[in-house]
């Protein structure tokens, strides 16, 4: 359809009216994003054995550089710990999947929900803490690798496996026990 020159401002409406159209029609029809999360389309078939990180001497755990360093999120700082003291914190886990796979963690390492490792806010990277689940007695150890979680009454984010282990995948949060553990 042609306008005539004489109403640019009728023009202008009209082209802008037919972008937005486009635009939404656009919006319709755009693949939608899984609403659930979870351990992808192949999981690996022995995730119930997938043993425990086994906690090492890594001496970045005790600097204060990098992933280490005081950082701000959502208008709160955070002080990561370093060295080696003892910590022991009780509240909620929860787990990240597929949304996540495969993306860098704050060690800058690739995240792999098939591992068995952590966020959290103020652990050393890395570092190791036993997760336990007192509802069941169910424990695991993982490697701190990532920073989170940023949701209030959140103290760790685990891995599918590791949640898996610890039986909360169907709730996707359970209150866990957490405590760092030391390489021997």
């Amino acid at each position: 359809m042609l306008l005539p020159l004489t109403r640019p401002r009728a023009a202008l409406r009209a082209l802008s009216l037919a972008a937005l159209a486009l635009t939404l029609a656009a919006c319709g029809s755009a693949p939608k994003r899984p609403a659930t999360d979870g351990p992808g389309d192949k999981p690996p078939a022995n995730w119930a054995s997938i043993p425990s990180a086994v906690p090492r001497d890594e001496p970045a755990a005790r600097e204060v550089r990098g992933p280490n360093k005081p950082y701000e999120v959502l208008g709160q700082r955070y002080t990561p710990r370093v060295g080696d003291a003892p910590f022991r914190e009780r509240g909620l886990a929860s787990w990240y999947g597929r949304k996540f796979h495969g993306n860098r963690t704050a060690s800058g390492e690739i995240y792999d929900m098939y591992g068995m490792t952590g966020a959290h806010r103020t652990l050393p990277i890395p570092s190791y803490a036993r997760v336990t689940n007192p509802a069941n007695g169910r424990s695991v150890v993982v490697r701190i690798n990532d920073r989170g979680p940023f949701k209030p009454g959140r103290v760790i984010d685990l891995t599918w496996t590791a949640a898996a282990q610890l039986g909360f995948i169907g709730q996707g949060e359970a209150e866990v026990i957490v405590e760092r553990v030391l390489p021997r």
